[in-house]
């Protein structure tokens, strides 16, 4: 399966996937990655958000801007996924979350 990538101004990388948009969030600014999120919200039906490691509180607090605030009763989480990855030989581990926002 082909994904098209697009990058954006502050460091934040989405990609079309069948179900939705997936952005990768970093360690970017709280609001300006929610500002992001809520451009795509309107034009997509479902916003994957990606992070690992030290960038995941940031997701979460994207995930609950979008949900509590901006799209109060609009949107929700529709799902969390959790992983960890290890790197092979080396033994260090990374924590990666994926939640889908889905617009009502």
């Amino acid at each position: 399966m082909l994904m098209e990538e697009v990058n954006e101004p502050h460091g934040q990388e989405q990609t079309e996937k069948s179900e939705g948009t997936i952005i990768n969030i970093g360690n970017d600014p709280v609001m300006q990655s929610a500002i992001d999120v809520l451009s795509i919200l309107g034009s997509k039906k479902i916003v994957i958000l990606r992070a690992r490691g030290n960038a995941i509180p940031n997701a979460v607090a994207v995930a609950n801007i979008i949900t509590e605030k901006m799209m109060n009763g609009n949107s929700k989480v529709q799902k969390i996924n959790l992983d960890t990855e290890s790197a092979a030989g080396i033994g260090n581990m990374t924590s990666t979350v994926e939640i889908i926002l889905n617009k009502i």
